[in-house]
């Protein structure tokens, strides 16, 4: 685990909480319409998913929870705040920002360089 002081470790998991409340409420927010409906409307709801609904932005929402549910789970083992690639620290201040981070700034930046570029046009 990264060298983190108390008030550090503090501070992150302040910031996991929050950010994953954040997320929640976004969620809430975007399926709101959902609230009234029972078992079957909802089911019924899920199989044809209204347009006004961003489901990407809902899925990247969930998925962000995850890795916050699994930092948490790693602040809490004291396997917190090293680079899953290289094994260095993240940086408190990375964390601060971005609670979910799995990478530090080298390595994320070779990651999105090597794996997240779009598809390349062709004519």
């Amino acid at each position: 685990m990264a060298n983190f002081t108390e008030n550090q470790l503090t501070q992150l998991k302040a910031a996991l909480h929050k950010r994953y409340l954040e997320l929640q409420n976004e969620i809430h927010s975007e399926l709101a319409h959902t609230k009234d409906a029972d078992d079957f409307d909802l089911a019924e709801y899920l199989n044809n998913i209204p347009d006004d609904i961003d489901t990407a932005l809902v899925d990247r929402q969930i998925n962000e929870m995850r890795e916050l549910e699994m930092s948490m789970k790693y602040l809490n083992e004291l396997e917190f705040g090293d680079c899953i690639d290289c094994g260095n620290e993240i940086g408190f201040e990375r964390l601060l920002a971005y609670p979910s981070a799995q990478r530090c700034i080298q390595c994320q930046n070779q990651y999105e360089k090597a794996f997240l570029q779009g598809p390349n046009p062709t004519l």
